[in-house]
């Protein structure tokens, strides 16, 4: 019996000795991982005050448009970007930047010494210049011929800047506003004589319209770097150098294109002036 049992287990080990082991079933490779797509740029949060027609205004519907909007849409199609735009009253544009309301102004916003101060402008993208605004029949001469006449000006511009520099020493009595389309109601009501704006945009925002009609501009452009700096720039926080590089390179590249002339043409091809400026 143990003769047998050694026998039959002596079998078993050849046997197990010569069994086929059966390859591990293949295991088919992993699928690479699907790359994540790249996240959306975050929307570019653009300041503008629609009071200014035909800059920046709104249509009947309440959709901001004008040149200002339409020159923020194209650039935000260069830099890969969405405009979101925020409305903001004028005189607390740098103080909203400056707090991150939103991330530019693309407003009609001048460069000038002092607001260079307080933020930093990209390249102008256009420049043009401002003009005394006043009833036709009043005989101007110079600014002394406006002592006692009543002025409105945007509070917080240019235009203000040089209305108490100029005309206020002179005599005139100046008023500034919160929006310049509040200034041309005024004028409609006898409130106020005339202000002082932008050429472009009192045209086609007071004179072309049928309460401008006893209304002209009056002496020379106004243009002294003094007041008026040196074109109209996008506003942004100080050490966004790197925006600012993609916004100049995108204003050149829509004055190439020929994104610009277009937006030029729709707004100002009346005047046949190109907005850009010297």
């Amino acid at each position: 019996m143990k003769k047998l049992l050694l026998t039959l287990v002596a079998l078993s080990a050849l046997a197990a000795c010569g069994k086929k082991e059966e390859p591990a079933p293949a295991v088919a490779p992993a699928a690479p991982a699907a790359s994540a797509p790249a996240p959306e740029a975050a929307a570019l949060k653009v300041a503008i005050d629609p009071t200014y027609e035909p800059f920046t205004f709104k249509t009947a519907d309440g959709k901001p448009t004008g040149f200002d909007v339409d020159i923020a849409t194209a650039l935000c199609e260069q830099i890969k970007r969405k405009c979101e735009f925020v409305e903001q009253v004028w005189d607390g544009m740098i103080p909203g930047l400056n707090a991150k309301k939103y991330d530019v102004i693309i407003s009609s916003m001048s460069i000038t010494d002092d607001r260079l101060k307080e933020v930093d402008f990209t390249d102008k993208y256009y420049n043009t210049p401002s003009r005394i605004v006043l009833k036709k029949s009043f005989k101007f001469t110079d600014i002394a011929s406006l002592k006692g006449k009543k002025i409105g000006v945007l509070k917080g511009s240019t235009n203000e800047k040089y209305a108490m520099g100029d005309l206020k020493p002179a005599g005139a009595i100046v008023t500034s506003y919160e929006a310049q389309d509040q200034v041309y109601l005024d004028i409609k009501s006898g409130r106020l004589d005339g202000t002082v704006a932008d050429y472009l945009e009192v045209a086609g925002g007071f004179l072309g319209k049928p309460e401008g009609v006893n209304y002209t501009v009056v002496g020379p452009e106004l243009k002294d770097p003094k007041y008026y700096g040196y074109g109209i720039g996008i506003a942004l926080r100080k050490g966004e150098d790197k925006l600012k590089g993609e916004l100049n390179e995108g204003i050149k590249a829509i004055r190439a294109n020929g994104s610009y002339k277009a937006l030029n043409d729709k707004y100002f091809a009346k005047y046949n002036i190109d907005v850009y400026g010297e």
